[in-house]
């Protein structure tokens, strides 16, 4: 692969590894490009602090480490710095006013909640409720409209069980928006390497109807994925697979 924009660090709680082995992994195994993508903090009105994700207080290091190493290895790959976050309107003000003075450089989005986490709704989790399906493709929607993110990690996360015709429907208008937008969808290695509900082939089988672009996101825990040739060959042939035209880059960030 030439570039990866889903890259997490140790400070979401569920990740390994120092940043420094994560840059040098990338360039040992050919990368040009490398995007940090942590999972953003949230600044939860009542005080609440998550253990999925970077703190408020780790921001300025995590920002501070990164633009060093950004400089350090500028002869042998472009670090970009960003997050991975859900779009939950009533938090974005307090999370903005938190970023304002950082260097950054793009958001993915991933939807893992449509309401803060302290609902405890994940939406990996089963679900036959079209309610929460219709929720989780119009925040995506709102979000990505809102022009805050590059592309949805693992869109196919909702794990829905429900009517096989609601699944259609909605992700369906799911991929003609991002088609629309000239959003790509990402097959997500970890979910491919991991063995978990995603990448899904129903939701693949809606984008090859649709036709939409995909880019592979490593969503790197840990420095070794980037040596994992096999899932990256197996990410590749689910693109064949679908007919998907595969993005190695995200345009605007090289």
């Amino acid at each position: 692969m030439l570039a990866n924009y889903h890259t997490h660090t140790y400070r979401c709680g569920h990740a390994t590894g120092e940043d420094r082995e994560y840059v040098e992994a990338a360039i040992a195994a050919g990368y040009k490009i490398l995007g940090f993508a942590d999972h953003c903090p949230w600044v939860f009105p009542d005080g609440y602090v998550s253990d999925i994700r970077m703190s408020p207080a780790e921001t300025e290091n995590y920002f501070s480490s990164l633009t060093a190493l950004k400089k350090e290895y500028a002869a042998d790959i472009k670090i970009y710095i960003g997050f991975e976050a859900e779009y939950i309107p009533q938090l974005v003000e307090a999370q903005d006013r938190l970023l304002a003075d950082y260097p950054l450089d793009y958001m993915i989005m991933g939807q893992h909640f449509n309401d803060p986490e302290t609902c405890h709704v994940y939406m990996g989790a089963p679900t036959s409720d079209e309610a929460i399906l219709v929720q989780y493709v119009d925040h995506i929607i709102e979000g990505l409209g809102s022009g805050r993110y590059r592309y949805v990690a693992h869109p196919d996360l909702l794990n829905f069980h429900g009517s096989r015709e609601l699944y259609r429907k909605h992700f369906t208008r799911l991929c003609e928006y991002l088609k629309e937008k000239d959003i790509p969808v990402e097959i997500n290695l970890l979910g491919l390497s991991s063995g978990r509900h995603y990448p899904s082939h129903r939701f693949f089988s809606i984008a090859q109807e649709v036709g939409n672009t995909a880019i592979i996101g490593c969503d790197a825990h840990d420095p070794r994925v980037f040596a994992d040739k096999n899932s990256m060959d197996a990410c590749r042939l689910l693109v064949e697979k679908y007919g998907l035209r595969l993005l190695e880059t995200l345009p605007g960030l090289g």
